[in-house]
């Protein structure tokens, strides 16, 4: 994967232990990336699942999995491991939301509320600073018109517009976490940003 940032000389030097047999090699791993995954999942944590999980749940779910899986890893290294470890918690963390929703008996999948944060980041490319006819409400019911918006957004569309808006992925790590090629990353963008335009258009959040 020429395109996708190569892990550190200190990870690839981690894992060589851990393939040794090392087991304080895994944990040290585990360690490393701990405070990447935990703000990964907080970013995008269902605000509707965190009465059941935090994000801490996540990631020990996410690690257990890796640990399970670390062999086949290993033996294959399908994707630099930073990639690898995200991608575990990523599908984690949509197993967790849709099973809270099946729950919930809620099967619509468009009802996940992100953090006021992240769908304030993630709307920021089209709102701006002084895009809003809503400026003259208050903040906090701003954030709350732009969750919502946010919400009514299909999972793919606020997964891919995270990603490139609040993390900045480039489309070729993109693809590799949402096993596709790049050029449908970029595709996919493309089509959630007409989305995205719309649902700010129709809450009333776009001139």
């Amino acid at each position: 994967m020429p395109d996708v940032k190569s892990d550190s000389a200190r990870t690839v030097a981690l894992l060589d232990e851990v393939a040794a047999g090392d087991p304080q090699a895994l944990e040290q791993l585990l360690t490393r990336f701990q405070p990447d995954l935990l703000a990964f999942v907080e970013c995008r944590l269902d605000l509707k699942v965190r009465a059941r999980f935090n994000r801490s749940d996540v990631v020990q779910e996410a690690q257990l999995e890796v640990v399970r899986r670390m062999d086949d890893y290993l033996k294959r290294r399908p994707m630099p491991f930073h990639l690898w470890i995200r991608k575990t918690a990523y599908e984690r963390l949509l197993n967790l939301q849709r099973d809270h929703r099946r729950r919930a008996k809620r099967t619509v999948e468009r009802e996940v509320m992100l953090p006021a944060t992240s769908a304030s980041r993630l709307a920021f490319p089209l709102l701006g600073r002084e895009a809003s006819p809503s400026a003259r409400l208050a903040a906090r019911e701003q954030a709350e018109r732009i969750g919502q918006a946010v919400a009514n957004l299909a999972e793919p569309d606020r997964e891919i517009l995270l990603m490139r808006h609040v993390e900045e992925l480039p489309y070729e790590e993109i693809a590799c976490l949402l096993d596709i090629e790049p050029a449908a990353a970029r595709k996919r963008y493309g089509r959630a940003m007409i989305r995205l335009q719309r649902v700010l258009n129709d809450f009333g959040l776009l001139e």
